[in-house]
């Protein structure tokens, strides 16, 4: 698995928008694009990437929510490229597939689980890679440093589901990845989480 963020280097406020590939970019690779942000300079980036002797350049979207600097590319792309659309959210236009969490998805030459994790939206989702150990967040808060915040039942189960993963890189919606001790962070966000909903109940 090749994973490139399209835009790293972006001049206008967008999220971080990965393209996976195959190792090898064979024919049963699913090239897949998790979000489009907002830039449309990830369209030439597309074309111009390495993604396989006669395939398609992207087979897929995987929109992690509906945030507009997360989909707003999302007509264009479905224009250029005819991919298959994945969300949590039916009312996102251009979803092929509504995703509930559970669902196996090859990207690259990988398999991926969806992973429900209501928080910072009520339609957020990761990706994760148990074989490699990656973990596609958007815009979950996964640090978590202090033990101030309020948070959803639903998110602090996701959660809690995360963290009995071997979680090894985690690419967020913004920012750079997270490429160590990726198992102790989220151990101490869980333990934040759980403290600060305990002195909340006291």
């Amino acid at each position: 698995m090749k994973i490139y963020n399209l835009t790293e280097k972006s001049s206008i406020y967008t999220s971080n928008a990965y393209l996976i590939t195959g190792t090898w970019c064979s024919l049963d690779t699913r090239n897949t694009l998790i979000d489009t942000g907002r830039d449309p300079a990830i369209i030439e980036a597309i074309h111009a990437a390495s993604t396989g002797v006669g395939k398609r350049k992207l087979d897929q979207v995987i929109i992690t929510h509906s945030h507009y600097d997360h989909a707003s590319l999302l007509p264009r792309i479905r224009e250029l490229f005819c991919p298959v659309v994945y969300a949590f959210s039916g009312h996102l236009e251009g979803v092929d597939t509504v995703v509930r969490g559970g669902e196996r998805l090859k990207a690259g030459d990988r398999i991926f689980e969806v992973i429900h994790t209501p928080g910072h939206s009520h339609d957020s989702i990761c990706f994760f890679c148990e074989e490699d150990g990656v973990l596609f967040a958007g815009d979950t808060p996964l640090v978590i440093r202090s033990r101030g915040g309020t948070y959803e039942e639903g998110f602090i189960q996701a959660l809690a589901d995360i963290c009995q993963r071997d979680v090894r890189a985690i690419y967020f919606g913004h920012g750079p990845p997270l490429l160590e001790n990726c198992n102790q962070v989220l151990q101490t966000s869980l333990g934040n989480v759980r403290a600060g909903r305990r002195a909340d109940k006291v």
